[in-house]
């Protein structure tokens, strides 16, 4: 490429000028040329963000995005996404960035992880920062197999079973833990009914969930008590209408039944023959 750029010019790599043309000198046209080489090798850096190929990081703070950009370099160690708009994560979005070590995802407006948005990320991953996020609920099939220090810090969490599974498994940033706050949580038996009051935070609102963990709260215990009595409701429901129904079944027969023992009676008596009548009177 850059051989022909410089015959083109009549130059010489090694050689002397000729006529009008430029004189470069032989290292530099192979330099240009293994630039050439390098630059189709290395893919382009996404729009917005910056490229440090000896670092292996991409930097895409306080870029304006609204979703995680496509044309992530595949090598890349280091990704920051910090600062911007970004509101899901999408389950393919980092299918491809096997190497990645950090994953900087703070201060966004993520509320929502496609199931196993994460679950691509690969052993390699060290680091992951989903703190000062819109995350209320998660689970542990949005995260997969991650042994990665987790940061959850400052998110409207919603504190419920599928949440305590997660933080059980999870390898949470110890300094960090105790931002994890439980904005509302799982109404356990006692504390009114669900339908009477659905704005209800919960008796846990406002405390961190380790804490309440460590207190001997179990989120998993109340969801299936109030899932037993749920059930139970449940099935003392339809066997009430089960009830209902034979009584009205029985009742609609009997209904019938009467009406059509009097439309028996409604009927003439049939009329005795001469011969029936003296038959009778004789004996015969």
């Amino acid at each position: 490429m850059y051989t022909g750029w410089c015959e083109e010019r009549r130059t010489s790599c090694g050689g002397s000028q000729r006529g009008k043309g430029v004189f470069l000198p032989s290292w530099l046209c192979v330099s240009l040329f293994f630039s050439a080489l390098l630059g189709q090798a290395y893919p382009q850096c996404p729009d917005s963000c910056q490229c440090a190929s000896d670092t292996a990081t991409v930097l895409c703070s306080d870029a304006n995005l609204r979703e995680i950009p496509e044309g992530i370099p595949p090598d890349t160690v280091s990704l920051h996404l910090e600062r911007n708009y970004i509101r899901n994560i999408p389950e393919s979005a980092f299918s491809d960035l096997v190497h990645l070590r950090d994953l900087y995802l703070s201060h966004n407006r993520i509320d929502s992880l496609a199931s196993g948005a994460l679950r691509h990320l690969g052993p390699e991953l060290r680091l992951l920062d989903l703190s000062h996020n819109q995350l209320r609920q998660a689970s542990r099939e949005e995260f997969g197999s991650t042994r990665a220090k987790t940061r959850l810090y400052h998110n409207p969490w919603h504190c419920d079973c599928a949440l305590q599974e997660l933080v059980e498994t999870l390898n949470l940033e110890p300094e960090t833990v105790n931002g994890i706050i439980c904005e509302s949580s799982v109404r356990g038996l006692g504390e009114g009914s669900r339908w009477e009051d659905p704005g209800s935070q919960g008796e846990h609102a406002g405390q961190p969930l380790v804490k309440l963990l460590d207190s001997g709260v179990n989120f998993c215990s109340l969801q299936r008590k109030t899932t037993d009595v749920a059930m139970l409701v449940t099935m003392f429901v339809w066997f009430f209408m089960v009830i209902v129904y034979v009584v009205y079944y029985v009742r609609q027969n009997q209904a019938e039944a009467r009406r059509h023992l009097e439309y028996l009676k409604s009927l003439p008596s049939p009329r005795k023959t001469p011969i029936e009548t003296d038959t009778l009177s004789t004996g015969f």
